[in-house]
């Protein structure tokens, strides 16, 4: 073994002091822990809406190199950011600090083939995982529209498919391990520290680093799934229907078309597979030639309705009926393309709610004031087609729910999606407006935004109305994060309470303290339970050494 180098990692200095020579000696194995770190990393989000430029961008590869990031983060005052793919168009994971990317963290742990769940390290991608579940004749029972996101990003952020017999993405999570702000990882599950498991099934990434997820797979199926063109509405009038009929449903809505798409599909193993029909934009001219269009519909706004109703006769054809048809795996069918870069903003509101937010909003974009009641001017405003329609249900999970799950608690959810491109990452003018309009009747009807998507107009106030169990989440964060190490500045804004004592310290935060104030205890809730996670003492894991140790 090669013996202790006093000047292991000098280059890092600058970053971290001198203290990451004797932190990344281990002693077990006789050997410096490997930082693998770049200063020259500008972090984009994939729409390239948002981007910063970290002190420190780092890849770890191994739970040891986690836990030193960890420890030298805490000696330095620093903040983490904990990213995947970076899908989220928002700011939620830019950071100026630490940004940990965890892509190189994505192994398979353990198969257990009698219950078919599958332990993976929690950088591998949704598409990642997919492929090691096929090599075993298993799948995800339920997906949202894309694969390119990381586990642990999918579940931290409430990802959901379009299913009224299926819930978010992490209703499959059977258990977690986290390693939290003082290095050392707790599992967590529905039987052990269940406070800590529901609060990080929508973690937001601020509750510690989630190193394994465990998941629950099913066996492979095929998907037959038709689409057909239909009238708003006639889409309007057989609203039970449409998302009763078959397991997997969705719907495209395209304004200036007075036209949806209906999507639906079942499993129907015995069938042979059958490739889905061409598509227009599919193709290399299509694509581009609708991005072309749209790029110049950005100076000339008024051209927008043309653009979109040239495209959906091109795509889909004008009249009424099935426009193409397929079998297919089922994470194949479930998956789309989501085209070019662009802006989304994404509520749920109660399902049965759906019809009137759509007439209202339909007749807000067509500059009917009278019966949109929405008092904010549309004149002048272009949308893109098409807004996405999906439904999910939390409501018959028998999992434990997510105390930030965005979902209806009390019934099948709506997700109403209101996608803004950036043709060749140009801005579409009214924006604003258009995104003020559609929360404001969100808000009416008493709708939560996607935490990973773009709103613009919802306040802490608002947050902390939306949320019942929002206070036990935060005290949760605190008392697992006293020192704020994964605290951020879209946390901090939306979030955290102003009156909440964390002190700047060399960009990092200090450990909270009665002295220094209190929360208002009203705004926590009921439960505090959170707070029994660290001083009950409960049972964790050490990596390096491997015993097992209380938490303090």
């Amino acid at each position: 073994m090669a013996p202790f180098d006093h000047e292991a990692h000098k280059k890092w200095y600058k970053y971290t002091t001198s203290v990451i020579t004797s932190l990344s000696w281990d002693p077990t194995t006789e050997t410096h822990t490997p930082f693998r770190a770049t200063t020259k990393h500008v972090h984009r989000t994939w729409a390239r809406t948002h981007s910063s430029t970290p002190a420190l961008y780092i890849q770890p590869e191994t739970t040891q190199e986690l836990e030193l990031v960890i420890h030298l983060a805490r000696h330095n005052h620093k903040r983490i950011t904990v990213v995947g793919s970076g899908h989220s168009p928002s700011t939620l994971t830019c950071q100026k600090d630490w940004i940990v990317n965890l892509d190189n963290y994505s192994k398979v742990l353990h198969v257990d083939k009698e219950r078919l769940q599958i332990t993976v390290q929690a950088g591998i991608r949704l598409y990642q995982l997919q492929n090691e579940l096929q090599k075993l004749g298993w799948s995800m029972k339920n997906i949202g529209s894309i694969m390119d996101q990381s586990i642990a990003g999918a579940i931290a952020t409430g990802t959901h498919g379009s299913s009224l017999d299926h819930g978010l993405l992490s209703e499959s999570v059977v258990g977690l391990a986290i390693m939290l702000a003082d290095g050392r990882v707790a599992d967590a599950n529905q039987y052990e520290n269940g406070d800590l498991f529901e609060a990080a099934l929508v973690s937001l990434g601020s509750l510690g680093i989630v190193t394994e997820v465990t998941f629950q797979a099913v066996p492979a199926f095929k998907l037959a799934w038709t689409q057909q063109v239909l009238l708003l509405d006639k889409m309007l009038s057989n609203w039970e229907k449409i998302w009763t009929t078959s397991e997997y449903c969705r719907v495209w809505w395209f304004p200036y078309s007075e036209r949806t798409i209906y999507w639906k599909a079942d499993r129907s193993d015995a069938l042979e597979l059958k490739e889905r029909p061409k598509s227009w934009y599919g193709s290399w001219f299509g694509y581009h030639a609708y991005q072309i269009a749209l790029y110049f519909a950005s100076w000339f706004p008024r051209l927008t309705p043309l653009v979109e109703r040239w495209v959906f006769a091109l795509q889909y054809g004008w009249e009424e009926g099935t426009t193409g048809s397929a079998v297919e795996k089922s994470h194949e069918a479930l998956a789309m393309d989501c085209l070019f870069s662009q802006y989304v903003n994404e509520w749920a509101i109660p399902l049965y709610k759906g019809p009137e937010f759509i007439t209202r909003f339909q007749a807000w974009l067509m500059h009917d004031d009278a019966t949109a009641r929405i008092p904010f001017p549309s004149k002048g405003i272009y949308v893109h087609a098409p807004i996405e329609v999906r439904v999910t249900n939390t409501s018959i999970s028998r999992t434990p729910r997510p105390w930030l799950d965005p979902s209806d608690p009390q019934g099948p959810s709506l997700y109403i999606n209101a996608t803004l491109y950036r043709p060749y990452y140009t801005d579409f003018p009214g924006m604003v407006t258009y995104y003020k309009a559609f929360e404001y009747l969100m808000k009416e009807m008493g709708g939560r935004p996607h935490w990973a998507k773009n709103f613009i107009s919802v306040t802490k106030e608002d947050v902390w109305g939306m949320y019942p169990r929002l206070g036990d989440w935060v005290a949760l964060r605190n008392s697992v994060d006293p020192e704020g190490i994964f605290v951020s500045d879209w946390l901090k804004e939306l979030i955290l309470p102003d009156e909440q004592p964390i002190d700047e310290k060399e960009g990092g935060y200090g450990q909270w303290t009665p002295e220094e104030g209190e929360m208002d205890q009203s705004r926590l809730g009921e439960s505090m339970g959170s707070f029994e996670f660290v001083s009950e003492g409960k049972v964790i894991r050490t990596p390096l050494s491997g015993s097992v140790e209380s938490l303090y």
